[in-house]
């Protein structure tokens, strides 16, 4: 799921979207349109950290440099004793960025300019704790306060952060060398470094030094890359045990998705023990019990599967018994968090288009659902029950306060000034039968002022194993596409999660037949349902598995859409199996065997084996540093367009990965797209 997932429309919508109280705002009627421009520039909430007693959140807040091309961050802080209470800047210094706060005690821990510094949390004056070199990528405190763990790229067996550069000869070129994968991962060259964890002394004076690493004489890294962080390593409540996530490196590291969980002595008086033998697929996020007994994380059960369900996994951690706590519930667990008393757990898992917020009893394993509406998106727990941040299609991130099932509470109206005079998209559900006579279900966006017929954008997710799920995006925005004038439909397919492990399964072998018969029906259902909708005037946009599909229309459908939109998708099938970097995913998709040993289960599906049929207008768009689907990838598709003559454009982001990140670079992806989309369907609203 990671290798396209990430990288796709991981954030769209659905669930119609009225007035409601789960963390949705309700659309205005009257108003401007939305922008990209208005999207670069909205605050962006990073994940909460609460105090013990429930008092405080402190949280880091995104603000965009427009002029600088990147995002700044603050710390903020809101009194959750005070009913009502607006947030305050806890450190906003507008030179520096403050991130990744923690709580411990009555002090708040965050990086700033390379090191770790703390401030009261009733605020004061900041101080800097470490001083050691080289940079570091995370940190997390001990619930005792006498301790940090840091996560560092380091050479493999470095001692502590201090490490000696390696000596070059004079005459040494730029020239790189490797004898096994990984030779890159996601965006970046393998430079011999592995991201590890050192312990650090917190005492009066700070945290001096270089610290002790603890990972012994395992290589890999922890957290894992590229998208691993602080929920991948855990302390016991007592600080004398760390837990982290690790898989170990060698020649299989490209094909292998068997994360464990070691747990190791803080002070390094000992070897990490791994507590995740007997299983060989992936094991991660390991989360110790308040009361230190138990250790909760999640498994996977088969090797080689990114997207196999996540199981909510208990280990008694003084038995060593293991229980497979959700096993019976058909849903795969995001995240997890326990309750202060240890007697339950609140986790987040996709359902039908939806991220909710459950609590699962720690004994039973019985399930129940808190919040309906929106993605919850990050999760604290209080004395009195979780903060979440909680987003929506027409909404952007805001934090709620969540007692039992009663609808959530807001907290922060974060972008209110932001958004006062916008006026957002409505939002409505349906579903109909789809391949292998299943229930699909997809979600159509009306602009808000629509007046007619209106052209349809056909958007395709990636993953494949995502959702067209109800959240906000920064990257794909059906909001934006509605407000410059078109329906835009969206359809979870086979393939998706939130229905089931065998829903999910179901595209393996399979990527382009049950999908596309999905979109098909989809379509139609959607034209069918939504008069508004001007069925003749469709164009299809996708990046990522997405973007595939986009190349797999191009020759399967290749008469319904004026228009067609390919971002990072795969174009070659072969090629794509020898140019990505985490094998496991291309390999287990088509059948578990590599092209050479069945070169069949890859071409069935290959969209370069039907080009001589493409005739729909492309816009191809890729970034130099994708390393997950290459950009040749596009070039090649780009190619084959202008060889048949087919009227194509070419867009390369020499600076962006698989995702489109910088707030120049956005805005320019936007123009080109809905300028595209414009060209060839001429909507009469923007």
């Amino acid at each position: 799921m990671r290798m396209l997932l990430y990288a796709s429309l991981i954030a769209l919508a659905a669930a119609p979207l009225a007035a409601q109280t789960t963390g949705v705002t309700a659309p205005q009627t009257a108003g401007r349109p939305l922008t990209i421009e208005d999207v670069t520039m909205l605050s962006r909430i990073g994940a909460p950290t609460v105090s013990k007693d429930g008092r405080w959140m402190v949280w880091a807040q995104r603000e965009t440099d427009i002029d600088a091309d990147r995002g700044r961050f603050d710390l903020w802080r809101l009194d959750l004793s005070r009913r009502g209470a607006a947030p305050q800047k806890l450190l906003a210094d507008p030179q520096k960025d403050e991130n990744d706060p923690q709580i411990v005690g009555a002090m708040v821990y965050f990086t700033m300019d390379d090191a770790i510094w703390s401030v009261p949390v009733a605020g004061g004056t900041p101080r800097k704790l470490t001083s050691f070199a080289g940079g570091f990528n995370g940190f997390k405190v001990a619930p005792t306060g006498d301790r940090i763990v840091v996560w560092a790229d380091r050479l493999p067996g470095a001692p502590s952060l201090e490490q000696p550069m390696i000596k070059k000869r004079a005459d040494a070129g730029v020239g790189r060398t490797y004898d096994k994968l990984f030779v890159r991962h996601w965006d970046t060259w393998a430079d011999g470094t592995r991201q590890q964890l050192f312990v650090l002394p917190l005492t009066a004076a700070g945290a001096p030094g270089n610290g002790k690493a603890v990972v012994g004489a395992l290589v890999g890294d922890t957290p894992s890359k590229p998208f691993g962080g602080a929920e991948e390593v855990a302390w016991s409540p007592d600080g004398r045990t760390l837990y982290f996530a690790l898989r170990e490196a060698g020649r299989i590291e490209a094909t292998s998705t068997n994360l464990d969980i070691f747990a190791v002595p803080a002070d390094g008086s000992a070897a990490p023990v791994k507590l995740t033998n007997a299983n060989g697929a992936t094991d991660n996020l390991p989360t110790v019990s308040p009361d230190g007994r138990k250790l909760a994380y999640f498994a996977m059960r088969r090797p080689g599967y990114e997207a196999d369900r996540q199981v909510l996994t208990l280990r008694d951690l003084a038995s060593g018994q293991v229980t497979s706590l959700t096993a019976r519930w058909d849903r795969s667990v995001g995240s997890i968090a326990w309750a202060p008393d240890s007697r339950s757990l609140y986790v987040t898992a996709d359902d039908t288009q939806e991220t909710p917020l459950f609590r699962v009893d720690a004994a039973t394993g019985e399930v129940k659902r808190l919040t309906q509406q929106g993605h919850v998106s990050a999760v604290a727990v209080t004395p009195t029950g979780p903060v979440v941040a909680i987003d929506s299609l027409i909404a952007p991130a805001d934090f709620y306060r969540v007692a039992g099932t009663a609808a959530p509470q807001r907290l922060t109206s974060v972008n209110a000034a932001k958004l006062a005079g916008i006026a957002m998209p409505t939002v409505e559900r349906f579903s109909f039968t789809g391949a292998n006579n299943d229930t699909v279900w997809g979600y159509a966006v009306k602009p808000a002022d629509a007046a007619g017929k209106v052209p349809i954008a056909y958007m395709v997710h990636g993953g494949p194993q995502g959702s067209s799920n109800n959240s906000w995006s920064y990257r794909w925005n059906p909001a934006v596409f509605a407000s410059a004038g078109y329906g835009l439909v969206a359809v979870d397919f086979h393939g998706s999660t939130g229905y089931g492990q065998a829903f999910t399964d179901a595209i393996r072998n399979n990527w382009g037949g049950w999908p596309l018969e999905d979109l098909k029906k989809g379509l139609a259902a959607a034209t069918a349902k939504f008069t508004w909708l001007d069925g003749d005037n469709a164009c299809a946009l996708g990046a990522s598995y997405g973007g595939y599909m986009m190349n797999w229309i191009e020759g399967q459908w290749p008469d319904r859409f004026k228009c067609i939109v390919q971002h990072d998708g795969v174009f070659d099938a072969r090629a794509m199996a020898y140019e990505t970097e985490e094998l496991w995913f291309d390999e287990w998709e088509h059948g578990g065997k590599t092209y050479y040993e069945d070169p069949a289960a890859f071409e069935k599906w290959n969209p370069v084996n039907h080009v001589a049929k493409w005739k729909t207008p492309q816009l191809v768009i890729t970034g130099e540093k994708d390393f997950r689907i290459p950009y040749t990838q596009g070039l090649a598709a780009f190619t084959a367009l202008q060889r048949r003559e087919i009227p194509s454009r070419l867009l390369v982001f020499p600076n962006e990965n698989h995702w489109v990140l910088k707030p120049k670079n956005s805005r320019q992806w936007y123009r080109e797209v809905i300028g595209w989309v414009d060209k060839w369907t001429a909507p009469q609203q923007r």
